[in-house]
């Protein structure tokens, strides 16, 4: 052995011989066993916390992974074997013929002792050992997307997408990871209070949802032969008997891949690929772990948590039913009913109460009379009215007869803490009641409330506790009557703006052709080319009148709309058009506006948490192609929020005041699940700002109630305050990137006006997704030149490549320094909406 192959090396204070470091461990690639240990080791801050108190299964190559045509040997262990390092931490559980001892991998040197094994694959379970030597609670549900056979990394990202809004809806937040394999793994961190039997039977009734949601693209059973051309979502690996690979493992394929924490922005990329060892370091080394937050124990479920009513079950109809209910309220701080035991007679009352409670997490809590209580369900994403027919629902507590028609904010640190309004209530007809198993009833609610004002049948099925197993509390809701369409409720995600005081307003009619309008006559007048739109200034608290309309400010595309007879367009605000970029929002707006008429917004992508998010707004931007288009219309939906009427039924609005202008809006938009005319806030601008960072939200715009609307003018008449300090900038040149980066955009040079033109203002290299990065050198070299804009230290021009000073970008940064350059700057995206000439220092 040459003494290339091998080393006596000290890791962590313990000495290691590392053997065979030449040996090529993937041959496609000219990987070898030193690269392996080096892609271990620069990871290992990220991968350990991850990996610490887990028992560790391994895959070992000891001879490599092999090629296409002869695939090397595998060795899967559990078993520690006696040449183990003494000092290596370990645990030994019991299996059902024998006691394995596993290995607990919790510093560096352990972890370069399991690489120099040439155990590639490190495998662990949902669950950690506790400091007694015994199993703890899961502390993370983990979902396997895996595609069978004709289907790919992009059908699991489109069920990816779909799982995410079911997992929200529970209170649960999911975070992705593409395996280095086939498909992507989900994660969502939970609090350790459930057992893996409970959380393996959440997971698999959310598998079945999916399923039966959506039989075109999504499988739960694992039968090969059910799986062509759909993906499986493994629900499996929650049983405490299972394992997952572990978050950035290298996988055993020909070429080295890792399993990689993502962002849901590049889930939604079209050119969503498994990213190699060297392009995982660099990510660390810019973004950090993404998977971090599910370190973090937190809470899981719906209000009321799934953990938190993990065993509750149906009680006898002599006993007290509402002792439950009683034992998580104090009458004192709450304005719900809390009546006194003894309540809860049996009747024959036939009422039904659905009500949308605004708590940490939005959800529909669905109410019964029965046996004189109102047994209860929370419903996630509400119950269904057309297209998928079925609904998570989750059996919680009964509730007294007086909460039918309770309305009211629970304070914050309460149960169920929040605001709660009935969204529709009424009566129904019962056809089944097979007490904790099935109830079937039609039901009638308000001619104006959230069932549309028809009758709906409804079917609970019991889908928890199969065969004396699993978790009581989980149900189906179906709804039975096919074909019904949805008329005038709203329900599933909510934006942001809904919540604490930042929400839309209720109880507009809609502008129709028979209304009564105070604007009148037809024509031409609102051609979208023939407005721009008005600009806010930056400004500061104080400068703002204590009687000025406040907004939210939004993070997105400022867009001019233009309905003509039933067509819509969309301007960007220099003039592009947007139409055929934003294809989803022609029919919701269609839909919401019944009359001519010219109107100014945002178009926003909302985040998990229903908050908007312009990095994944630029997933939808640059795209020419319409199937490019389409599939990330159908990865990023995105919504306009409304602010401003221009014009309507031809006669220009612009010269009236502000709250006149408002008004007219609020009447003639009807919002739908798209569309939206967010409330102006009601309160203070101090509570305003707060509002908003609370909601995640840019800042605000103060504006003047008595002012018009200047198309194209930068006027103080708005004024804008944001949280971050973010910054437009034109961009004057590019240098290459280095290592695992060679080859594409390392980072851009940045410049800002000054007294006498462009000044150099620093170079950003960091917040770009890989998308960014691979696009970025087609389109600056669209704009090369061999003369650059700005004058730039010697330092910092070495290897520059120059472009024209004609792209826009925005950027968020800590502070500016004396000599005018951006400090700490993060990229945002790309400003195709603006020209050089209209950047401005903020």
């Amino acid at each position: 052995m040459t003494p290339s192959a091998q080393q006596l090396v000290s890791v962590g204070g313990r000495r290691l011989r590392l053997t065979n470091l030449d040996k090529v461990v993937y041959p496609e690639a000219g990987f070898t066993k030193a690269d392996v240990l080096s892609y271990y080791a620069s990871v290992a801050s990220a991968m350990l916390p991850h990996l610490a108190r887990r028992p560790v299964t391994r895959k070992r190559w000891v001879d490599g992974v092999g090629t296409a045509e002869k695939a090397g040997e595998v060795f899967f262990e559990k078993n520690l074997p006696s040449s183990a390092p003494y000092w290596l931490s370990r645990t030994k559980l019991a299996h059902s013929s024998r006691d394995v001892e596993y290995p607990l991998v919790d510093d560096v040197a352990g972890l370069t002792w399991l690489a120099q094994q040439a155990a590639l694959e490190l495998h662990v379970p949902q669950w950690r050992v506790g400091s007694d030597g015994e199993r703890r609670p899961p502390d993370r549900l983990v979902l396997d997307l895996d595609p069978g056979e004709g289907a790919g990394l992009a059908e699991c990202a489109e069920v990816a997408f779909l799982a995410r809004d079911l997992l929200e809806g529970m209170g649960l937040e999911p975070f992705p990871v593409t395996s280095g394999s086939k498909g992507i793994h989900l994660y969502c961190p939970l609090d350790a209070s459930a057992s893996s039997d409970q959380i393996s039977s959440v997971a698999h009734e959310l598998a079945k949802v999916l399923e039966a949601d959506h039989r075109d693209l999504v499988v739960s059973d694992m039968k090969k032969t059910l799986r062509e051309g759909k993906v499986l979502v493994d629900w499996s690996q929650n049983s405490a008997a299972k394992t997952t690979i572990a978050p950035y493992s290298l996988r055993g394929r020909l070429l080295p891949r890792v399993a990689a924490p993502r962002s849901w922005a590049e889930i939604g990329a079209a050119d969503l690929r498994h990213l190699a060892p060297e392009e995982v370091v660099e990510r660390l080394r810019s973004d950090g772990d993404l998977l971090r937050p599910v370190l973090a124990a937190r809470g899981a479920g719906l209000e009321p948590s799934p953990e938190r009513m993990a065993g509750f079950a149906a009680t006898d109809a002599s006993a007290d039913r509402l002792a439950a209910y009683r034992s998580m309220r104090d009458a004192s701080k709450t304005p719900e009913p809390v009546p006194s035991p003894g309540a809860g007679i049996a009747t024959s009352g036939d009422t039904f109460v659905v009500q949308e409670h605004h708590a940490r997490r939005l959800h529909y809590d669905f109410r019964l009379e029965h046996d004189g209580v109102l047994v209860s369900w929370a419903v996630p994403k509400g119950p269904p009215l057309d297209g998928d027919p079925n609904r998570l629902a989750v059996q919680t507590e009964d509730h007294p007869l007086e909460y039918a028609t309770f309305e009211g904010t629970i304070p914050a640190g309460e149960y169920g803490g929040g605001e709660v309004r009935i969204w529709d209530e009424g009566t129904y007809a019962l056809e089944k009641w097979r007490e904790g198993e099935e109830v079937i009833a039609v039901l009638t609610g308000r001619p104006d409330g959230g069932l549309g004002g028809e009758p709906r049948r409804y079917a609970l099925l019991h889908t928890g506790a199969k065969g004396g197993k699993g978790d009581e509390k989980n149900w189906l809701l179906h709804l039975m009557a096919p074909g019904a369409a949805a008329h005038g409720g709203k329900h599933g995600r909510e934006v942001a703006a809904r919540k604490g005081g930042a929400g839309t307003g209720t109880g507009r009619s809609s502008a129709g052709s028979g209304g009564s309008n105070p604007e009148s006559a037809a024509g031409p007048a609102a051609e979208a080319a023939a407005f721009r739109p008005m600009l806010a200034t930056a400004g500061r608290a104080a400068e703002i009148p204590a009687d000025s309309a406040i907004e939210m400010k939004w993070d997105g595309y400022r867009a001019l709309v233009r309905v003509a007879d039933g067509a819509v367009t969309l301007t960007s605000r220099n003039g592009n058009d947007l139409t055929a970029a934003f294809p989803d929002l022609l029919a919701p707006i269609a839909e919401a506006v019944a009359v001519d008429c010219a109107l100014d917004g945002e178009i926003v992508a909302l985040d998990a948490r229903g908050r908007p998010d312009f990095g994944l707004l630029q997933t939808r931007g640059g795209l020419t192609k319409p199937r490019e288009i389409e599939a990330a219309a159908r990865a990023t939906p995105v919504h306009l929020m409304l602010f401003d009427l221009l014009a309507i039924d031809g006669t220009e609005a612009m010269g009236r005041p502000y709250d006149e202008r408002r008004a007219a809006l609020e009447q003639l938009a009807t919002e739908n699940e798209r569309v939206h005319v967010p409330s102006v806030f009601d309160g203070d601008l101090e509570e305003a700002m707060s509002t908003s960072l609370a909601l995640g939200l840019e800042g605000v715009v103060a504006k003047r109630r008595d002012a018009a609307y200047r198309p194209g003018v930068r006027s103080g008449d708005w004024v804008k305050l944001t949280h971050h300090r973010v910054q437009e900038v034109v961009i004057v040149g590019w240098r290459e990137g280095e290592g695992g980066l060679a080859g594409s955009v390392g980072s851009l040079l940045t410049a800002l006006p000054g007294d006498d033109g462009l000044v150099y203002s620093g170079r950003v290299g960091s917040g770009f997704s890989d998308r960014e990065r691979r696009g970025l050198v087609d389109r600056l070299t669209e704009h090369a030149t061999d003369e650059p804009a700005v004058s730039v230290p010697p330092a910092e021009s070495r290897g520059v490549h120059w472009v024209e000073p004609v792209l826009v970008g925005e950027v968020r940064y800590r502070e500016r320094t004396s000599g005018g350059t951006l400090r700490q700057p993060v990229w945002r995206g790309w400003r195709a909406d603006k020209s050089a000439a209209e950047v401005q220092v903020e």
